[in-house]
């Protein structure tokens, strides 16, 4: 793989190349604990429901309050890292995050903890974005691309391992806490990464051009309103048995779209300063990352979230031992996307389409395995291995390729493009794959949810060779 040195890091800090290795430590520990909180609930939810006497489309909403202002006001919380400077932005964020992490625990009813967790929503808008425009700015060269590898391994391990501790904590039910450790937990942690990062974290030192940038009030209104048109249907549309407002709220966040890229344009036309650079698109390789990490992110939460319920409703396991499960993944991932830079040279270009590949046959070697309503056993840890290496190996790649040639100043923007895809690929695979798993549910008991399973896990192999299919194409342009 061959990259393009960028720019020397905005920062002028003599000690700031001293304290990269901080810097990164305590950004990407910030950057794993939000991630955490996207799938930490999933096997807490059940206990959350009971203890809390919640409805169905309540305990929906408290998993995906937190997925839906999060996903809305990504590219918002990246230009306002532009404004304020990143590490306000940040430190800012994770004050905001680690707050309404202690109000979702001491919450005492559905509709408290429903906004606590839209609030923590915000605080990671805010928070995730600055964490890529400080990597961009403050790492150079390969210590850049090391960066972006560690970064690419937090950001789908985290996925997994929020299975893992929440299923740990809830089982443990310290103290007779049941569900609230789940969220408790980012409490000492949020603080200590507070005064972490105020002694870690570069000044910040903003251009001229970057303090004349607005906020383009009227692309945000118009993103936010395309955003939530998305996610809000594709997160309670299962629930609600996908009544007639989920397809018009979907045909109408087309609509938005269109109206969004063609407002940005104009303005960047004028001499304006749209929310998405149009040259931000323009990057090379850009467009395909896009695409890639869009698969690639919704084959592994339609994996995790599909695997979850089968273990927890088919076979009855614990939140525990269903947590537990995702180990193998989330393990292989990390190793894998710590260690691919170092592969030969000659494979570096094969490695994101060898990755999808490898991704739909451990999809269909896990539905295989599983399918006769058993626990599968020693038999399917060599295709947990293979999906954790796949499903980096389809990401990590394609993830620093693309920000490899980004500038320092388009570092906002380039962030706050490939953090919304990412959460939005993870939306869509968890409303696609569990609307199919959920609709091949017949009947309770082990097989019925097998045969769902297997059927999931043939559609995630198809979207992982749709994601291989981008490598096709280059090929023949």
């Amino acid at each position: 793989m061959t990259t393009t040195t960028p720019p020397p890091a905005l920062s002028k800090d003599p000690a700031t190349d001293n304290r990269r290795g901080p810097l990164l430590a305590v950004v990407l520990t910030a950057q794993f604990m939000a991630l955490l909180d996207v799938f930490i609930v999933n096997v807490a939810a059940p206990t959350i429901r009971t203890e809390l006497a919640a409805t169905g489309a309540g305990i929906q909403l408290v998993v995906a309050g937190y997925t839906i202002s999060y996903a809305v006001l990504l590219i918002t919380g990246a230009r306002l890292g532009d404004l304020i400077g990143h590490r306000r932005a940040y430190l800012a964020g994770l004050a905001l995050f680690t707050a309404a992490s202690l109000a979702c625990g001491l919450a005492v009813g559905t509709g408290q903890l429903i906004a606590f967790r839209i609030a923590q929503g915000a605080g990671s808008a805010l928070m995730i974005p600055q964490v890529l425009s400080l990597i961009q700015r403050n790492f150079t060269g390969e210590a850049r691309v090391r960066a972006l590898s560690a970064y690419s391994a937090v950001l789908a391990t985290g996925a997994a391992a929020g299975q893992v501790l929440g299923g740990v904590l809830v089982s443990a039910d310290l103290f007779g806490t049941g569900w609230r450790p789940v969220f408790l937990v980012n409490v000492p942690l949020g603080l200590v990464l507070l005064v972490l990062g105020a002694k870690t974290l570069p000044r910040d030192s903003r251009h001229e051009a970057e303090r004349a940038r607005g906020l383009d009030l009227p692309g945000l209104l118009l993103l936010a309103a395309s955003v939530s048109l998305l996610t809000v249907p594709l997160v309670l549309g299962q629930e609600e048995g996908w009544p007639l407002w989920t397809w018009l709220s979907l045909g109408a966040c087309v609509l938005l779209f269109a109206a969004f890229f063609a407002y940005e344009t104009r303005l960047a036309r004028r001499g304006g300063s749209p929310l998405i650079a149009p040259r931000v698109l323009r990057i090379p390789g850009i467009g395909r990352a896009v695409f890639r990490i869009a698969a690639v992110m919704a084959v592994n939460a339609g994996f995790l979230f599909t695997l979850t319920l089968h273990l927890q409703g088919g076979l009855g396991h614990s939140a525990l031992r269903a947590g537990l499960t995702f180990g193998p993944t989330a393990a292989v991932f990390g190793l894998v996307g710590l260690t691919w830079r170092r592969w030969p040279a000659r494979w570096q270009p094969l490695l994101v389409p060898s990755g999808f590949l490898l991704t739909a046959a451990a999809a269909v070697g896990v539905g295989a395995v599983l399918r006769d309503g058993g626990t599968g056993g020693w038999a399917l840890y060599p295709a947990f291995f293979a999906m954790g290496a796949g499903l980096a190996l389809a990401f990590s790649p394609a993830l620093t390729g693309a920000l490899a040639a980004v500038r320092p100043e388009d570092a906002a923007d380039a962030s706050g493009l490939l953090a919304t895809v990412t959460q939005l690929g993870q939306l869509i695979g968890v409303a696609a794959f569990g609307s199919l798993f959920l609709g091949d549910i017949t009947a309770p008991g082990p097989l019925v949810s097998a045969e769902a399973l297997w059927s999931c896990t043939l559609a995630l192999a198809a979207a992982a060779v749709l994601g291989w299919s981008a490598s096709l194409l280059r090929r023949r342009r």
